[in-house]
């Protein structure tokens, strides 16, 4: 059975005041019967904790009343903005609505008008409180103070002194810091994954960010992170290619200060490329990854794959080359003791895929062989020596990954003057000529046999070699594509 309940609230007992059993008497006078009491003595409107409010809420929310008289709105609410998130509840459990002193009574035309325009001032009291406190954070950001929140796993939140004597927000390091210098640095070998990182981590019983375990997503975030790479001139290029908005002047970027990036990344982007929305801000903390660690990791985060990786996998010499067409993960070989097969991990590790894969491993090999061999015939007289750990090739592919964040700052920003482009651009092709006028001396070599057969080449050394040609191969259910290199 629903009842008629009033609501009193006072704070204070002071004369200018009226008292609780004087606003419950202009209730009764307004109802014209029996009303059930809810009081608060004591109670301060901005305190949301109040006992007979908080049993009032739970009534209510069990359909147990009818109609809620008040003497006035700020006896029940403390703002125009929290009446109307509690009218929400009043009206989706069919409570009508009596402010005796405001004449406010939803039951008539009037009292509803009043009531939209009372839900009006609410939005916009509830958007102008979210873009000053947005407006404030970001404010903090562009000034290189730490601008609230949680400090990022290894950091703590200190304090240190601006330029004019205030003492600010500022991220200090702490024990968990070794952490993730330790995840940067194996994360960017060779064969190593978020998921494989993830469970050494976590067998090791290394503490996690939130909890005991490690899994990719709390691995990606923090590769993903600038607050702890020494950001200089090339991470300043990487983040203006994904489109960030720069706050700081490129003096700032001295290699010792990490990066602050603001901004709400959208589900549907996994990968953390694109960064139209989000702002990057030298901070006054000092970062503990190097820069070319950091972006040796994003250039692995950003292309899904491992940097430099030719497989690990002792069943397979195509091993960390095989892909799924369907969902893009790494396939694994299972074998027993006469045959092997593929599957799809995004489809058994983590439920991704529904791919089957059909592909026949030994054939595929076989394929994949004959025409490898070929190319080898006709490779010119003089080629480099295949090596597994190249200098050389590393100090290309950072050069070629240099001129590529250039463009993309380029084409994302109109900060850098063409000139600018022009110079850099220049440089590391001048950087390019002497790395291969430098690898040409060294690796001259007599012309490779043309009849080479990829057969009597031993399984590491078969690995090296496909990973050289090959930049992936595709697999779908009933078929393979190879990518090449070339």
């Amino acid at each position: 059975m629903k009842y008629d309940a009033a609501y009193a609230r006072q704070s204070l007992l002071r004369k200018d005041s009226l008292s609780i059993s004087g606003q419950l008497d202009l209730c009764r006078k307004a109802a014209g019967g029996k009303l059930t009491v809810y009081q608060d003595a004591g109670y301060s409107g901005k305190n949301t904790k109040r006992p007979d409010f908080e049993r009032l809420l739970r009534d209510i929310k069990a359909d147990k009343i009818r109609k809620l008289y008040v003497y006035r709105l700020d006896r029940f609410s403390r703002s125009v903005a929290d009446f109307g998130r509690l009218w929400e509840i009043l009206q989706e459990h069919n409570v009508e609505f009596v402010s005796v002193n405001e004449n406010f009574d939803t039951t008539t035309p009037m009292g509803r008008a009043m009531l939209h325009i009372i839900m009006v001032f609410a939005q916009l009291e509830r958007e102008t409180t979210a873009e000053r406190v947005r407006d404030n954070y970001y404010r903090r950001a562009s000034l290189g103070s730490w601008p609230g929140g949680p400090a990022p796993y290894g950091f703590d939140i200190g304090r240190i002194r601006s330029t004019d004597g205030r003492a600010v927000p500022a991220l200090t390091a702490n024990k968990n810091a070794e952490t993730v210098r330790r995840i940067y640095e194996e994360y960017a070998t060779e064969g190593m994954s978020l998921g494989l990182l993830a469970r050494r981590l976590t067998v090791e019983e290394i503490p996690g960010a939130k909890r005991g375990t490690w899994d990719n997503v709390t691995l990606s975030r923090i590769l993903h992170n600038p607050a702890y790479v020494m950001a200089d001139e090339q991470v300043r290029l990487y983040l203006m290619g994904r489109g960030a908005h720069i706050t700081s002047p490129p003096e700032q970027f001295d290699g010792a200060h990490s990066v602050l990036l603001v901004g709400k990344r959208k589900a549907s982007n996994r990968k953390y490329t694109d960064l139209k929305d989000h702002v990057a801000s030298v901070m006054n903390s000092l970062g503990f990854i190097p820069a070319s660690l950091w972006l040796r990791c994003q250039a692995k985060l950003d292309h899904n794959h491992q940097v430099g990786n030719s497989g690990k996998g002792t069943h397979t010499w195509l091993s960390g080359l095989l892909k799924c067409a369907k969902c893009g993960y790494s396939l694994k070989v299972i074998t027993d003791k006469t045959h092997r097969w593929l599957a799809c991990s995004g489809r058994y590790n983590l439920s991704h895929c529904d791919a089957s894969i059909h592909v026949k491993l030994g054939e595929l090999e076989e394929i994949v062989s004959a025409e490898i061999v070929r190319m080898l015939a006709e490779c010119p007289e003089e080629v480099p020596e295949l090596r597994e750990n190249g200098s050389f090739a590393r100090q290309l592919e950072e050069i070629d990954r240099k001129a590529d964040r250039l463009i993309d700052a380029f084409s994302e920003s109109a900060d850098l003057p063409p000139a600018y482009l022009q110079r850099s651009l220049a440089r590391l092709e001048q950087e390019r000529q002497t790395v291969l006028e430098a690898q040409r001396r060294e690796h001259r070599r007599p012309a490779l046999p043309t009849a080479i057969d990829f057969s009597t080449l031993n399984f590491e050394e078969k690995k090296t070699v496909a990973a050289q040609f090959i930049r992936r191969i595709e697999i779908a259910e009933d078929s393979a594509e190879i990518i090449w290199n070339i």
